[in-house]
């Protein structure tokens, strides 16, 4: 019985997982172009204050849940589908650790955005916004491709 019941969860979230990764990364790709227009707001202006509403609302209402969700299922997959064991599992956690950590370096910005403390330019965020994408396409071949 409880077999079957992994056997029938399994693909249920793995497709939370898939959804949750689409969501992340969605934001994670966004977030970082609003950084970009952000700068060139004056501070304390109407577009600025706009700019620090969807930079919170993005990470608060998409990017954290859709983290937290990528990797509760995830989890849950890597454990019941025994995918701890394998090596490109491994590799692929240390990404995803990368990615969470820039998750957190994006949080720190949304918080600095807020305070009207940015130090950064548009050009940093501009390569910065790239980040996720890497990783994103190494992820993915890694889990795709299973090279190891």
């Amino acid at each position: 019985m409880y077999e079957l019941t992994i056997l029938t969860a399994y693909p249920w979230i793995m497709a939370l997982h898939v959804i949750a990764v689409i969501s992340w990364m969605a934001g994670m790709l966004y977030l970082p172009r609003l950084f970009v227009y952000h700068c060139e707001a004056e501070v304390g202006s109407k577009q600025s204050e706009t700019f620090k509403v969807m930079e919170r609302r993005l990470l608060k209402a998409i990017i954290n849940p859709a983290m937290i969700i990528t990797w509760l299922a995830g989890l849950y997959l890597a454990w019941s589908g025994d995918w701890y064991i394998h090596g490109w599992f491994h590799a692929k956690l240390t990404l995803v650790l990368v990615l969470s950590a820039v998750h957190g370096f994006f949080s720190r910005w949304v918080k600095d955005f807020a305070a009207d403390r940015n130090t950064r330019s548009q050009k940093f965020y501009r390569i910065i916004n790239e980040v996720p994408t890497v990783l994103m396409i190494f992820i993915v071949v890694l889990v795709v491709v299973k090279p190891f």
